[in-house]
């Protein structure tokens, strides 16, 4: 697309920062940013917003690889680890406020947004089975390997489904965006 996506504008910021609105909105209180390319100007984008940058040391490593980092600097009281991607920046505040009260009334099960029946992101994760990142690939096989222990959680936002993977995708990101604006 031209540059990292957490840096494409969506309205009068960039994605990136799009994501970070929705997390402070929903009150999350510990917010770890791993940063792989592009990290020199995402910090500069991310000064002074109330956040902890981390440097994903293999940047050409998969996701998993940046959630392993977070995972290692994550404080001691934190019971759940909220996985977001900067490819879903449409996700609401009211959300992701919405997984986390079910973290809350169920903080040993996986917490998977669903819209319309077909399961998004942001994926909310007990810490302990996070954990389970360092024994298998991706966060995909701890889903896979923990069937038993996921609620799905259905909410009224399209953002959860809409991935910004192409240039296309992000056409159509930035026409919600507007629609949601007006």
């Amino acid at each position: 697309m031209g540059q990292p996506k957490s840096l494409l504008p969506l309205g009068d910021q960039p994605v990136i920062r799009r994501c970070l609105d929705s997390l402070q909105a929903a009150g999350v209180a510990e917010i770890l940013v791993v940063l792989g390319h592009g990290a020199a100007e995402l910090e500069k984008v991310l000064h002074g917003q109330p956040v902890t940058l981390l440097r994903n040391p293999d940047p050409a490593s998969d996701m998993a690889g940046s959630v392993r980092v977070g995972l290692q600097h994550l404080s001691a009281e934190t019971t759940g680890v909220l996985v977001c991607l900067v490819d879903h920046p449409l996700v609401s505040g009211t959300t992701l406020r919405t997984l986390l009260e079910a973290h809350r009334a169920k903080p040993e099960l996986i917490t998977i947004p669903t819209y319309q029946g077909s399961k998004g992101h942001p994926t909310l994760f007990p810490r302990p089975l996070a954990a389970e990142l360092f024994q298998v690939p991706t966060l995909r096989d701890v889903v896979s390997q923990n069937q038993s222990r996921q609620r799905l959680v259905e909410v009224p936002d399209s953002g959860v489904v809409l991935d910004m993977d192409t240039p296309e995708d992000y056409r159509k990101a930035l026409q919600q965006w507007k629609l949601q604006s007006e």
